[in-house]
């Protein structure tokens, strides 16, 4: 059995620092919302990652250079089999998805390969409601 960690006080403190260290002239709002609950480590390390790298790219390309906020939203549910599902939310208010598709970043190329392969999730980028960009990964937490 994998060692479990409180994700919700580790992930905390770490948001806000990564949206910090990606802007250290603008001014960025960070809003934590839901909770995470215990986690496996072995699960709550590539999250944390993928979480980091998101935060980073929503304050450098999303808000690019202007003042705005990043929400980081938690959602558990259970599907009506029983599985356990976590929802990640990550978004801004930023300019939006560009027009045209646009290549990914190594950065991106990763996240997406955490997500899919260490954590057997999906990710989707969306416009949010309200203008900017929210990215959404789905994760099932059975057998873990």
């Amino acid at each position: 059995m994998a060692q479990s960690v409180d994700f919700d006080e580790l992930i905390g403190r770490q948001f806000r620092l990564s949206a910090e260290v990606a802007s250290p002239s603008q001014q960025v709002k960070t809003e934590k919302s839901g909770l995470f609950g215990e986690l496996p480590s072995d699960f709550a390390t590539p999250l944390a990652l993928v979480i980091n790298e998101l935060v980073t790219n929503a304050v450098e390309h999303g808000l690019a250079g202007r003042a705005g906020t990043v929400w980081l939203i938690a959602d558990r549910s259970e599907e009506e089999d029983g599985e356990e599902l976590l929802t990640v939310t990550i978004a801004d208010d930023g300019v939006g998805l560009p027009d045209t598709p646009h290549v990914e970043g190594l950065g991106l190329q990763i996240v997406r390969t955490l997500v899919t392969s260490e954590l057997g999730g999906t990710i989707a980028w969306h416009p949010r409601d309200g203008g900017g960009t929210a990215v959404q990964i789905r994760l099932s937490l059975a057998a873990r």
